[in-house]
């Protein structure tokens, strides 16, 4: 019997029903595994071959096991290049797995990392001959990478899918059916509950899942939905070289491990993302062109790596480290930012923290204020504590801090970081500063915004200025220029000054110094 046969039966032994995906992957392990017999399996009849009958549980137990299922969900890179090396489903032909230049609308909302995963999908879909629009409308697929980490961040896609059941609901007949996707976290944590819950969202892939996103549109075609959301042990995308989804960014982000080991109690990344795997050092090496073993002193020497470091804290209290099982306590903290500050001097420093984390003490915030107080970060995100279903805290703390407390105490920490924030930033002004233009400003349409060294924001006129490459040439900034401006003002959030001259990052450095 035909192995895909034999699988077949064995799905139907088992009571699975017409389940592609799995019959798909039970395919491939069948295949890659040497246990398995290349041309012959027992029919149904129980017919003997060689003289030997086995029973489906031997079977079973030389076969693939939990751990092969895993691996099996990270396609060998080899078969991913371009879609007509691929090996397609039996269920599928190799042009139902291509794009056929239908357009893909992608929307991205979380964190960095969901940044990175989009350009790892717009990869792998644009490999397989589907074709970018930002234009909703005109939209074939519309993919939503979305973010778990807060109650509010999955309301927002709730809402967002709302809106665009209108949008399906009223897709001409005439045109091609639009598809609509959920990516991510929250289709790794919800699972069944969008599907039954939005009978117009066609597929779900989990962050481990996207080189799947060919076969899952194709199955959607045919009007089904379809979903993989399997997290792997070794999926790193490290042979997929991330396309930026936006042609005028000026920025770009580099992942260099997947997923988290950490387990902190009130973090459900773990339960989303999966356990923590790092690229290979070669594709991190073809993706930046170089990595410094030593990233600190790289980050001082290179006038084109921006001098800001992002050391989330979640607390100043050891005592609330420890229950959060952040693995460090305040004072080993301190010494890391004095250690980076040491090695880059007028570094730029960012950081997270939560308010009425589960058993919080006053005593406890007080550290917390006292820590905003001692580093000055330049820049912060701060949030009340949102308790997440799966996380460890939700299974061996309570939240037992009022809401009104963790409002008060967050109000306090915004107060002390914009404070602090605004005295960092004044040590600016009256220096010459190399600027990276971005566009427009959105609070004024005569002012240009762009970013310094230290990544934070720099307010300056949208005026002609002098060329210091070509003398007597007056020209206006664009984004992606180089401007020098001198900073005459600081708060907590910005820098403005007024612009001297367009230059380059290479002939900049004699001009940034304070005056």
């Amino acid at each position: 019997m035909h192995r895909l046969q034999c699988i077949l039966q064995a799905q139907r032994c088992l009571g699975w029903g017409p389940l592609a995906s799995v019959s798909w992957l039970l395919l491939r392990a069948c295949r890659a595994h040497s246990s398995f017999s290349t041309t012959t399996c027992p029919s149904p009849e129980g017919q003997q071959e060689d003289g030997v009958r086995k029973d489906f549980s031997s079977r079973l137990a030389t076969g693939p096991t939990f751990q092969h299922f895993l691996r099996s969900t990270s396609v060998p890179p080899e078969k991913l290049s371009s879609p007509d090396v691929v090996d397609p489903p039996p269920y599928l032909t190799v042009d139902e797995l291509l794009g056929r230049q239908r357009k893909v609308y992608l929307e991205t909302y979380g964190c960095q990392m969901n940044v990175n995963d989009t350009e790892i999908a717009w990869s792998i879909l644009q490999k397989s001959g589907y074709l970018r629009t930002d234009n909703l409308q005109e939209a074939d697929v519309i993919l939503l990478v979305t973010c778990s980490i807060r109650e509010k961040a999955e309301q927002t896609i709730w809402n967002r899918l709302h809106q665009l059941k209108a949008l399906k609901t009223k897709r001409l007949r005439s045109r091609v059916p639009l598809k609509v996707g959920i990516l991510g976290c929250m289709a790794e944590r919800l699972k069944e509950e969008i599907l039954n819950r939005e009978k117009m969202v066609d597929i779900l892939a989990g962050p481990d899942a996207y080189r799947d996103l060919p076969r899952l549109l194709a199955v959607a075609e045919s009007g089904q939905q379809a979903a993989n959301v399997l997290l792997s042990l070794d999926e790193t995308y490290a042979d997929v070289m991330p396309v930026q989804t936006s042609p005028s960014a000026t920025s770009a982000f580099v992942s260099i491990m997947r997923g988290c080991d950490n387990m902190c109690s009130y973090c459900i990344v773990p339960f989303t993302r999966g356990r923590e795997r790092s690229r290979p050092v070669a594709s991190i090496l073809e993706e930046v062109r170089k990595l410094s073993e030593q990233v600190l002193q790289l980050i001082h020497e290179r006038d084109n790596i921006c001098k800001q470091i992002h050391l989330p804290a979640q607390s100043g209290s050891s005592r609330v480290l420890e229950a959060m099982r952040r693995g460090y306590s305040r004072e080993a903290y301190v010494e890391l930012i004095h250690h980076i500050r040491k090695s880059i001097p007028g570094v730029s420093l960012s950081s997270d923290f939560i308010a009425g984390f589960c058993g919080e003490t006053e005593e406890d915030h007080l550290q917390t204020v006292s820590l905003l107080q001692e580093v000055q970060y330049n820049m912060g995100f701060l949030f009340a504590y949102s308790m997440r279903q799966k996380t460890r805290a939700y299974h061996r703390l309570k939240d037992d801090v009022l809401e009104e407390v963790k409002l008060r105490r967050l109000q306090e920490l915004i107060t002390v970081f914009r404070e602090e924030a605004t005295k960092a930033n004044k040590t600016s002004v009256g220096c010459t500063q190399l600027v990276l233009v971005e566009g427009l400003s959105k609070r004024s349409a005569t002012d240009l915004c762009g970013r310094n060294d230290g990544n934070l924001k720099v307010i300056f006129p949208d005026v002609e200025m002098e060329d210091a490459t070509d003398s007597g040439l007056r020209v206006r900034a664009q984004p992606g220029d180089y401007v020098l401006v001198k900073i005459t003002s600081a708060s907590s959030q910005t820098l403005r000054g007024h612009v001297l001259c367009r230059t380059t990052l290479r002939d900049s450095s004699a001009h940034c110094s304070p005056d």
